[in-house]
């Protein structure tokens, strides 16, 4: 795959006078060219509220906006756009589904099940809400390996109403078998959300084969800006909820005595939305449409291969790499323990070299009490990383093993 870091106007600075080497796309994404223009030429040429004036540039933004709404449903295979609402993030994404949904349809007989994998965006939200309504959390447990323990699936389903869980993990890369939990789910009249913040943005996504009832996923992962995110929802169960936000725009009415909520999506979208950021996302998705998410794929999984097999052979016995242990089992995220140096003084040594990691817990602190573990230095790949990044990394990794170890030398 030719994806050029020149299409990524970050890519070309330098960290102490080292080029950088980004390794932290699981926390945000780099930005291309082509996002960054479409949000400054809205900026500069149509900055306008949207779905409010009758005016030309108000027309363009609106028009801009639901383009992007309808290439995202085209981008993860939703068979209608009124699927697709726009929220900050994941996080807000869940809340909602949380807030809306569960807190009509779960009472103290019910469970909802979710995995000791999950970043706390998908677990604080059912606990708020299990702590108001009275339901049951539920986890999967992981086997040695950091995949999910599917023996005991049957059991673990009994009494749930739904199931919440990550489409691959921020932490362990484990790439998890949606399909298979949506099935099992469904057998027992359970629903299934998957967040895949860590998924849209590495695979292909197709909504109606997964089976999933809802998905969740972020701009800023995946080439896009902050401040956007998107949930789709089967429309008719997104029809039954009642509004997550009251305000403008998610309303057909308003009386004294009353409100009358807007259609879908709208009724999800209180207030004014961040038009510049969602105009970002869809330059985002036509670049990532554009490469081929199947060529993103292979690159990604082909460069997995060669961290996973670097770092052993070069790393030896001082390197520990939490999760699957195959790249096909996973995404590009790499959770490592190296040498006994804490993570974050490993993560400041590797900046010394320009290379950007992420240490601490990930927001995944009931993972690190499984891995038995308090942080880990995590690596993240993404299209525009190739193998002389892996390779900068083990050069700065050794640096700091002699930084910390002198008579490794």
């Amino acid at each position: 795959m030719n994806t050029p870091k020149s299409d990524f106007p970050l890519l070309s600075r330098t960290i102490n006078g080292r080029p950088i080497v980004y390794l932290d796309s699981a926390a945000t994404s780099q930005k291309p060219q082509s996002v960054i223009d479409a949000m400054n030429e809205f900026y500069r040429s149509y900055n306008a509220n949207t779905h409010r004036g009758a005016y030309t540039i108000a027309e363009e933004a609106t028009d801009a906006l639901e383009t992007t709404r309808r290439n995202v449903a085209r981008f993860i295979n939703s068979d209608s756009p009124s699927g697709v609402v726009f929220t900050k993030n994941v996080t807000e994404s869940i809340n909602l589904v949380a807030r809306s949904w569960g807190g009509a349809n779960l009472g103290p007989q019910d469970t909802v099940l979710i995995t000791e994998m999950e970043h706390h965006g998908n677990i604080v939200p059912w606990h708020i809400m299990a702590a108001e309504k009275g339901f049951k959390l539920r986890w999967i447990p992981l086997d040695e390996n950091g995949r999910l323990d599917l023996s005991n699936l049957e059991q673990l389903l009994d009494g749930v109403k739904l199931v919440s869980i990550s489409a691959a993990s921020n932490v362990l890369g484990t790439v998890n078998p949606i399909r298979r939990l949506a099935d099992a789910a469904h057998a027992v009249d359970a629903l299934i959300l998957a967040d895949a913040a860590q998924y849209v943005p590495h695979l292909q996504t197709d909504v109606q084969s997964s089976g999933v009832d809802f998905l969740c996923f972020t701009g800023h992962k995946m080439c896009g800006p902050t401040g956007v995110g998107v949930l789709w929802g089967r429309s008719e169960l997104l029809e039954e909820m009642t509004p997550f936000l009251g305000g403008g725009n998610m309303i057909l009415d308003v009386t004294k005595n009353g409100y009358l909520p807007n259609e879908l999506p709208y009724k999800f979208e209180a207030g004014t939305l961040p038009i510049a950021e969602i105009i970002g996302l869809g330059a985002a998705v036509e670049y990532l449409t554009k490469t081929g998410m199947q060529q993103i794929k292979a690159h990604e999984e082909q460069l997995t291969a060669y961290a996973l097999h670097a770092l052993k052979e070069r790393c030896g016995d001082d390197i520990v790499i939490h999760g699957p242990q195959t790249p096909d089992e996973r995404i590009g995220v790499l959770s490592i323990a190296y040498n006994n140096i804490h993570p974050h003084d490993l993560a400041q040594v590797l900046n010394e070299y320009g290379v950007c990691v992420r240490a601490g817990h990930h927001c995944a602190k009931p993972l690190m009490r499984v891995l038995g573990v308090n942080a880990t230095t995590r690596v993240s790949l993404y299209l525009y990383n190739d193998t002389s990044d892996v390779d900068t990394l083990i050069e700065a990794l050794h640096a700091a093993r002699d930084l910390f170890t002198p008579s490794a030398n």
